[in-house]
């Protein structure tokens, strides 16, 4: 049988064709929907999507019923995510490579780092990917990054960034946040409330915004001290000459502890689990009752 009269289901060249369609099917819809959030607000996002409402007792909503304009945000909840999350985010093109070159020799070394993703990749992570971490996620979010980069200016990325970042269990943009927090528009957030809003942003699940947690209090006040360094408008006050706030502590010693907090709670989560595993094993084999009241 030659070859054109094999069936097209046994011709190689008929998977490559279609993979190669797909691969381009998919490259295009992402473009056409990268390039239409530029002007079109998203009414939810990946992550959104993969939130258990029914876990966090929450009611899902429309992301564009809270949505906040770039020119309503306040100019000081913007520098105080870029305060906390991304000091460089005026300046590069999506990426910050000494960042990335910082977290790479942390993680060679077996270090446990924050990571180095900045506003832009987040925003590619939250619309369209997943929270696990692999490198596969890794590359297709730096794919989209190019893409947001490329067509959007960076005001709209940080109003996307502010509209779709999760300040608390279920509470998506600072629209949302202010008045679940608050009780007011995010028109009217003090800089000492958006300091707390980005402080939570590392890991809003566990960190609370108000009343704060004891780490999100003291980051709190690190961040209006860069906001400061940043724009040079007094959100906070620094005598001249003056040392370090013995009450202010550095930003890396305020991760080291939000990381020992994580492992800690991680243990204690564990040790929880292995407890209520060994009470089973001991109703399971019938013990006495005065065996089983023991305080070991």
């Amino acid at each position: 049988m030659n070859k054109e009269n094999k069936p097209l289901l046994k011709r190689p060249g008929f998977y490559v064709a279609t993979l190669t369609g797909a691969v381009v099917l998919v490259l295009l819809t992402l473009i056409l929907s990268v390039v239409s959030l530029r002007w079109i607000n998203p009414p939810a996002t990946s992550f959104t999507l993969q939130e258990d409402w029914t876990e966090i007792e929450a009611d899902r909503y429309n992301l564009r019923d809270y949505w906040v304009p770039a020119d309503d945000i306040p100019i000081h909840m913007k520098w105080a995510v870029v305060a906390s999350e991304d000091q460089l985010f005026w300046e590069h093109r999506g990426f910050d490579v000494e960042s990335i070159r910082e977290a790479w020799e942390q993680r060679q070394t077996g270090e446990r780092s924050r990571g180095a993703s900045t506003i832009s990749q987040q925003v590619a992570k939250n619309l369209y990917l997943w929270p696990a971490h692999s490198f596969f996620r890794k590359g297709i979010e730096a794919g989209i990054t190019v893409l947001i980069e490329l067509f959007w200016p960076k005001e709209r990325i940080i109003e996307v960034y502010l509209n779709i970042a999760e300040f608390g269990p279920g509470i998506y943009g600072i629209g949302k946040a202010s008045e679940h927090f608050f009780d007011r528009s995010a028109t009217e957030l003090t800089p000492e409330h958006a300091a707390r809003m980005a402080a939570v942003l590392p890991s809003p699940k566990r960190m609370r915004v108000n009343p704060p947690s004891p780490y999100a209090a003291e980051r709190s006040r690190w961040i209006l001290r860069q906001m400061t360094q940043l724009t040079g408008i007094a959100y906070i006050q620094i005598a001249p000459d003056s040392e370090p706030d013995k009450d202010d502590p550095d930003p890396l010693i305020l991760d080291a502890e939000f990381l020992l907090d994580e492992s800690l709670q991680d243990t204690i989560q564990t040790t929880r689990a292995d407890t209520v595993v060994a009470d089973s094993l001991l109703l399971e084999i019938d013990l006495p009752d005065s065996l089983l009241n023991l305080d070991f």
